[in-house]
């Protein structure tokens, strides 16, 4: 069975706009994950002062809370998200990478909550606090049919 991080990082090799902001896993377990958002000019959203866009830090915070998921179900599930809320608490440095954390606090048979923080130097300086949930789908057959409908009943 492949470890925590190597799911991780299968999960997120599949994905497109992680590819092209160059998203990698930092570190991965039973604690939660780490992603990595590095600083270029694609993701600047201030030309003047070279702030990083907050679309960016979104789509990080978004990933890293999703794929959290891995570090807590013992197979892989679809789980699309349902609800995300970010309340930035200041502008990432220019120039600087930025890093993503994220957990499953609660894991119920229809719905994964998450929480996490991005930031730079330090956890305990946060760019922005995160809150998602997201809905259990169920894991894939070899067809590709989900295990579970909409509604949480069986497909």
């Amino acid at each position: 069975m492949a470890s925590i991080e190597d799911r991780a990082r299968s999960f997120i090799s599949v994905l497109r706009h992680c590819q092209v902001l160059g998203i990698t896993v930092e570190q991965a377990d039973e604690k939660g994950l780490v992603l990595r958002l590095p600083y270029s000019e694609s993701i600047v959203g201030n030309p003047v002062t070279g702030v990083v866009h907050g679309g960016a830090i979104t789509t990080l915070m978004d990933t890293c809370c999703g794929i959290s998921t891995v570090c807590f179900l013992p197979e892989f599930e679809i789980c699309p998200t349902l609800d995300l809320r970010i309340d930035y608490m200041r502008p990432a440095d220019p120039n600087k990478a930025i890093f993503g954390f994220a957990e499953c606090y609660r894991i119920t048979p229809a719905i994964i909550f998450t929480r996490g923080v991005a930031y730079q130097s330090s956890k305990q300086e946060p760019i922005a606090h995160v809150v998602g949930t997201f809905m259990r789908m169920g894991k894939p057959d070899k067809q590709g049919q989900l295990s579970r409908t909409m509604d949480g009943g069986a497909a």
